[in-house]
């Protein structure tokens, strides 16, 4: 089931045939507030105190709220009890493409045919919005390919976070044309930014299909106009062998496409670094192909990772290195990427996912982190704070 407000909860297993003021106990594996530290089998306590008015009057540990309240009803809300989580990176306008499992390489040229075939765009990414909205979320890091898809998320009065426009250029020749094009259509889509809601952000696509040129350029003007970028990086071992060593199957693939790439010698972390594209912290999206350094070098630089796990499985990726990352202090957020590469749009399905995958090396507790501070850090955002006294339905249930 999919984020759903505590009021909600409540109401749906309440009796019926019951007398008097709804008194209920909800309980999850982990309790957020939003702000401070997760609680661990925790319960939040619900009161009516007028019909159809539910308020939070406690939480803390399960035990300890069962105990002070012994005539409510209980309910299990599963994973966690908390403010709803951010999909911090998707690609709405694939929401048509059928889910492609497989290797990574392959995957690229499905999403390449799936584009030209005309499947890409504001319809898809309409479909992908009410998707998204009946999972019960509200706040997205999408990156964005079509104009009508910018207008699209910018004009949704439900939604909120980052619109990335998508920066595209392996042809050094063509960096100053290209930048010129992305300023124009930028300052164009942010003319239609509406307070408290989406934003407009740029997203040079990655490491190896954005010149060196073009991406020190796009992520240097990003800085001097303050706004969000998001770049995916080392999304796969292959892309690390090709910014190593110059092979691999992602190197056979770029040479199919015409694309020339000379490798820097260094990871692409490392490669982004020594072109100045990590100063000001971007999001960097994926990081499963990192070591240490690289890991250090994100965090230094202030970035948010997001983590796709379920993409991760179905493309053959390999494991995100979780336990790398709490080691060296780097935020992580949580995302679902695209209907392409993952089963659905649910968040909350990919962080229990997320729970399921890492087992000791990553609490339920940092994981529901991520999915909630971890995603509105990686969108520039504030996380909402939850209190007692709250009405029950600013609270939620990731069942």
């Amino acid at each position: 089931m999919p984020f759903v407000t505590l009021a909600e909860l409540a109401r749906r297993a309440a009796p019926v045939d019951r007398a008097g003021p709804l008194r209920c106990v909800v309980t999850a594996r982990v309790v957020y507030e939003g702000f401070g530290t997760p609680r661990e089998d925790a319960a939040v306590a619900l009161f009516e105190d007028e019909p159809g008015k539910l308020f939070v009057t406690a939480v803390g540990p399960r035990e300890e709220v069962l105990a002070a309240h012994p005539r409510s009803l209980v309910v299990d809300a599963g994973l966690a009890v908390g403010p709803a989580p951010v999909n911090a990176h998707t690609h709405l306008d694939l929401s048509d493409m059928p889910f492609t499992p497989g290797p990574y390489e392959a995957f690229l040229r499905a999403v390449i045919a799936h584009g030209r075939e005309g499947r890409r765009g504001e319809a898809a990414a309409r479909r992908g919005v009410a998707e998204v909205k009946a999972s019960g979320v509200r706040t997205v890091g999408d990156v964005v390919t079509d104009p009508a898809v910018m207008e699209l998320l910018l004009s949704d009065p439900d939604l909120s976070g980052v619109a990335y426009w998508e920066v595209f250029g392996p042809d050094a020749s063509r960096a100053g044309e290209l930048l010129a094009e992305t300023v124009s259509a930028v300052n164009r889509f942010r003319a239609l930014e509406r307070p408290g809601g989406v934003r407009v952000g740029v997203s040079p696509h990655t490491p190896h299909t954005v010149s060196a040129p073009l991406m020190r350029a796009v992520t240097a003007w990003a800085r001097a106009e303050r706004l969000p970028v998001a770049i995916h990086v080392a999304e796969t071992p292959a892309e690390r062998e090709l910014f190593v060593h110059g092979t691999g199957a992602l190197a056979e693939a770029m040479a199919g496409w015409g694309f020339s790439f000379t490798a820097p010698g260094v990871s692409p972390v490392r490669y982004l670094k020594d072109l100045g594209a990590l100063e000001g912290g971007p999001t960097l999206v994926h990081m499963v192909a990192v070591d240490d350094e690289d890991v250090r070098m994100a965090q230094a630089a202030g970035c948010v990772v997001v983590h796709c796990p379920r993409s991760n499985e179905a493309l053959l990726c390999g494991r995100f290195p979780w336990e790398t990352f709490a080691r060296h202090g780097a935020d992580v957020a949580m995302g679902t990427d695209s209907r392409g590469s993952s089963p659905d749009l649910d968040v909350v399905a990919e962080a229990r996912r997320a729970v399921e995958l890492h087992g000791s090396k990553a609490s339920p507790r940092a994981v529901v982190r991520a999915a909630v501070k971890g995603g509105y850090r990686a969108l520039g955002m504030q996380p909402p704070r939850l209190r007692v006294g709250d009405a029950a339905s600013a609270w939620g249930a990731w069942a």
